[in-house]
Formats: C-alpha cells, structure tokens, sequence
C-alpha cells in the first residue's frame, strides 16, 4: 500500500463529508430564508439577523459560523459581522435563478430522510414509495426544475425545435407528462397565447399544486391538470407532447413511451428532457455524476423499484436506451438536439 496516496484519501474522504454537513447547513439556511435576508438586508451580527429573520440567535450564531467555516460566509471579526458575497448570491438566494441550488439541497435533505429504507432494500429488494418520501423531496425538485423552465425553456431549448416552436405558435394542443406542479405548461402558455394544454401526474398534490398556480398565472382558462399514470394511455390526442426528467423516473418505461406516441397525433412531437449521461459507466465520473448516482439510490430508482418497476435510475437512459425503447414504442424518429448542458439533453421525437 501506498501511505501517501492513503493519507491522500483519507483527507478526500474528510472533505466529502464535510461537504454533507455543509449541504445541510445551507439547507437550514434556505428554510428559515437567511440566505435571502442576507442577500436583501446586508451583513449583520448573529442577533441582528435573528431580529431580521425572526429566529432564534443562537441557532443562527451556529449555522453562520459554520458556513463561514465553509467558506459560503464572510465574516468581519472586528464588527463581529456575517456577509453573503455578492458572487454567492445567484447560487444561495436568487430564486429561481438559472444557478439556484436551495431546491438540490432542499430534495437532496428530504430524499436522505428515508435513509433507513434504502439500507433495507439492499437485503430485502423494493424500495421507497413516492408517497413515501419526505415532502421536501416534491417541494425541492419543483423549486429546483423551476430554473428550467423559467430560464431555460422558452429562451434557449425551443428555438433549437422550430418544428415544435411552430406549432406551438400556431395554437398546438400540448400535454405535459409528469408536470409536477404545472410549471412547463405555465410557461408554454405565457409565451404562446394560442396554446392549450393538459398536465398529467400520478400525484393528487402536485395536480392541486398545478391547479393553483395556473390560476394564480392567469392561464388557468387555457389548461387544465389531472392524476393519471399516463402509462396506461392518454385520454385524447395532442400535436406536442413534454416530459421533463421523467421516463427514467417511470415503474413502466416503455409503457410510458408507447402512450406518449399513440397519444401524438399524426405529425405531432414529442420532447424528452432526460439526464446527460453515458451508457458507459467509465464515462459518468466526476461530482455530477455522482450528485445523480446519490438521487439515483435515494429517489429516482428507489421509487421506481418499490413499484416492481424497470428501476432505471438517473443515469439510466442514455441516448442508445432512449433510441431502442422509443422505437420499440413506434417512434419514426429519435434526434438528440445539439446543446451544451451539463445536466441535461433534449430530444425530439416523431410518430
């Protein structure tokens, strides 16, 4: 054995785990929103942002001196101070921004809170429902693919889909797959006035949540969201089709996939939104990589498998499995669109 490399090791091993008390020292932070105090009010003493937030100072003096030993804090000993860098904020406090990380955190601490389950998984097989998971993994993963859909959707992935782009100008009637709390949708049907749509979900919360913010949008006249397990079929015909992140989450993917397609009218698109990753385990390295192989286990294919699903995981629908279950399910076409994301790639896919 090398000791150098053991001693190396070693400390890697200290700073991953120091890295977890980290996440949930900003989760905390999230929560009780001091991160955006600090962004809004400024740097204050441990008492001052307590008043500010109304929270209790002890706590706080605790969770700012951790994070400033973390580094995601400055702190002025002389004023006895804690300050949120300005190049800190995007990432802690400006919500949804396109680097917002409070929603990670927040579904990564919820998914962590079933921890006792997973372990028994290994022994007995199954897993973990997703009406068994802790509601901060539902909450986290809406605030966190909010950025997408806000940042991301209508700005730079439609224009590279002009044939998708064009119906939806034209008035298209659209269905989104797995909507969580409806935001795509709502976004569709800001950007394009002649749109209609429908969300499905397997979630009775989540279609309450949709409903509530397609109100509050004003677009609630143009879309509507209902539970199904969009598995067994779509009600009625669409000219687009969404998912976002969502058949490799599905107990019966290529089910999935086969109701997408009969669901599409003749002409019609479907876009996949699905992880960047490789069919190569060799190639998925790195701190991405393994922030979705952590939600793999915690999440996506834990809930998957407790269903007697494919349980695919996060990782598990690269672009040679998408290609061979879509053509499996009818699809003419499957083209993964040429962009630069580290998380995600898109796809278009034809009847």
């Amino acid at each position: 054995m090398d000791e150098n490399k053991a001693a190396e090791f070693t400390g890697r091993v200290l700073a991953d785990t120091a890295a977890f008390a980290t996440v949930v020292l900003a989760a905390l932070g999230d929560r009780a929103g001091l991160f955006k105090e600090l962004a809004k009010g400024g740097p204050g003493t441990s008492g001052e942002l307590a008043r500010r937030a109304g929270l209790d100072e002890r706590y706080v003096r605790e969770w700012a001196a951790g994070l400033h030993a973390a580094g995601y804090l400055r702190y002025d000993p002389a004023q006895q101070r804690f300050e949120l860098p300005a190049e800190h904020a995007p990432t802690l406090a400006v919500e949804p921004g396109p680097a917002f990380f409070g929603g990670v955190h927040q579904e990564l601490v919820g998914a962590v809170q079933r921890y006792d389950t997973v372990a028994a998984a290994f022994r007995d097989g199954g897993g973990v429902r997703g009406d068994e998971l802790h509601p901060d993994v539902a909450e986290g993963t809406s605030r966190f693919t909010a950025q997408w859909h806000r940042n991301l959707l209508v700005q730079l992935w439609l224009p590279l889909v002009p044939e998708v782009e064009a119906k939806l100008r034209a008035g298209a009637r659209v269905a989104d797959v797995g909507c969580g709390t409806g935001q795509a949708l709502i976004e569709l049907a800001r950007a394009y006035p002649a749109v209609t749509g429908t969300g499905y979900d397997v979630s009775p919360s989540a279609v309450a949540a949709a409903r509530a913010a397609a109100e509050a949008a004003g677009v609630a006249d143009r879309l509507r969201y209902e539970v199904l397990d969009a598995s067994g079929g779509l009600p009625e015909p669409y000219d687009v089709i969404t998912t976002f992140d969502v058949v490799h989450d599905a107990v019966d993917p290529a089910g999935l996939l086969r109701s997408i397609r009969d669901g599409l009218r003749p002409g019609g698109r479907y876009l996949c939104l699905e992880i960047n990753c490789s069919d190569r385990t060799v190639e998925n390295v790195g701190p991405i990589a393994t922030l979705l192989y952590g939600f793999s286990m915690l999440y996506c294919m834990t809930t998957s498998l407790a269903e007697g699903g494919a349980g695919l995981g996060t990782l598990g629908l690269p672009e040679p499995v998408l290609a061979r279950l879509s053509a499996e399910a009818g699809f003419a076409t499957c083209r993964r669109v040429d962009m630069d994301n580290p998380f995600n790639t898109l796809y278009e896919l034809t009847r």
